[in-house]
């Protein structure tokens, strides 16, 4: 969550001219101005004066390698032009440093999904043989935060991250191809890869600080709590579409999984994975005033995901479906009908999307509204019934005023709160407050393709 860092103080130093990070990460939270970054690794003390060593997204956008020695010279400052948006993505980010190389170039390598970067905005490297911040006794190595800052957290998720000291590897140590896909894929089992005295490996299995390098440099959790998450590089669960924003008042929290609208102004956002068929649950759990759930047919809709007030009782596009908390109406095309209760907040509402038969279903603290079967199929027994046609695409939409609202695609938590309790999943594929109804997932990738 965004409060949360780990560090290791190196009680000698190790290898300051070459080391390598890799890590895989989603979700990396932005603001609607894009001014949040979010730091993934961090050795030092002062960003001024230095030492500080930091990889981070700058503005929430550029990835930035940047090295301040003390003394408060510069001799490291490589950012992309390339920006990472994509908030549903995993991406797997390996910075090399060998400062020995003969070439300038050479001495400062960011790889991200196994292709190297090659054109920066700044580029600055480093002298040959010149010294870093990293690796230096008694300067401290953190995780997900700055190591001057207080606030510039990652927020979002990582795995297997890989630190080697005296050692500058490419990313096929880390990731391979798959042979089937093509696509970059994490390597769960690495070998050949040498550590040296400060090196770790992270973040392998579960979210324990255990090192799983041979050296056991085990982290501390100094702030904050780590959060499990079924959400991995193989199966990547939907989150909130940060990229699409109808104003400048919604913000995503805790890896985009939770929205928050402070300003009293309606506004919206969508799910990052979009469906045609297949059967699909989540749950919703309010924490203010005003909420509307449901979902937006994104082939079809000619204003609806452009529209700031999906969730205005009196303003739904004919392509959008939602559930008004403040009257248990169900609105469609600028009309509601009466449906189920109202809820408000800590309730948990449940969504059961049936795109095979266009069919939607909503229960509230595990009672299925307006006396819905979510399996009664064709016949939609209590449902909400969406427009038919082979085109229609549904992504799944929520709309707050004055509140804050987690989702729960399949994590088993609603922003950084755990279920209390899980319920069945016959298709084990995410974890739920409540039951899930025979024949729906999770909407991952994953359930995507089942």
């Amino acid at each position: 969550m965004a409060s949360t860092y780990i560090q290791r103080i190196p009680s000698s130093a190790g290898n300051r001219k070459t080391f390598t990070f890799s890590a895989w990460i989603k979700g990396q939270t932005r603001n609607p101005a894009g001014t949040t970054g979010g730091a993934l690794f961090s050795c030092g003390t002062h960003i001024s004066n230095g030492p500080l060593f930091i990889i981070d997204f700058l503005n929430g956008q550029n990835l930035r390698v940047e090295d301040t020695i003390a003394g408060g010279s510069q001799p490291i400052n490589v950012r992309t032009n390339r920006v990472f948006r994509d908030t549903n993505a995993w991406y797997h980010i390996v910075v090399a440093v060998d400062t020995t190389q003969g070439t300038a170039s050479d001495r400062v390598k960011i790889y991200v999904n196994g292709v190297q970067e090659t054109s920066f905005s700044t580029s600055t490297y480093p002298s040959q043989n010149i010294d870093t911040s990293v690796n230096n006794t008694d300067i401290a190595i953190v995780g997900c935060r700055a190591a001057d800052s207080t606030n510039k957290f990652f927020d979002g998720c990582m795995s297997h991250i890989h630190f080697t000291d005296g050692y500058a590897y490419t990313p096929t140590s880390f990731g391979e191809t798959d042979s089937t896909t093509g696509e970059w894929k994490i390597k769960t089992s690495v070998t050949g890869v040498s550590y040296g005295t400060n090196g770790f490996w992270w973040l392998k299995d579960s979210i324990a600080t255990t090192d799983h390098s041979p050296n056991s440099n085990t982290f501390t959790v100094s702030a904050g709590t780590l959060t499990k998450t079924e959400d991995n590089p193989s199966n990547v669960f939907a989150t909130w579409n940060l990229l699409w924003y109808p104003g400048n008042n919604m913000f995503g929290i805790n890896g985009n999984t939770k929205l928050s609208e402070p300003s009293n102004v309606w506004q919206t956002s969508v799910s990052t994975l979009a469906n045609k068929t297949g059967k699909y649950y989540m749950e919703y759990k309010c924490e203010g005033n005003y909420a509307m759930i449901g979902c937006l047919d994104i082939n079809n809709s000619k204003n609806g995901i452009n529209d700031r007030n999906f969730g205005s009782s009196t303003d739904i596009t004919s392509y959008g479906y939602g559930y008004y908390n403040a009257d248990g109406q169900v609105y469609n095309a600028g009309s509601g009908s009466s449906f189920g209760n109202t809820y408000t907040s800590n309730d948990i509402m449940g969504v059961a999307l049936d795109c095979d038969n266009k069919k939607m279903y909503f229960s509230k603290n595990g009672v299925w509204q307006n006396s819905g079967v979510p399996t009664s199929g064709s016949t939609g027994t209590g449902a909400v019934s969406l427009a038919t046609g082979d085109d229609r695409c549904y992504v799944m939409a929520c709309s707050v005023q004055d509140n804050n609202i987690g989702a729960n695609f399949g994590n088993g938590y609603f922003g950084p709160t755990a279920i209390s309790s899980a319920g069945t999943n016959a298709s084990n594929n995410g974890i739920f407050e409540y039951d899930v109804p025979t024949g729906y997932t999770a909407l991952s990738t994953k359930g995507l393709n089942t």
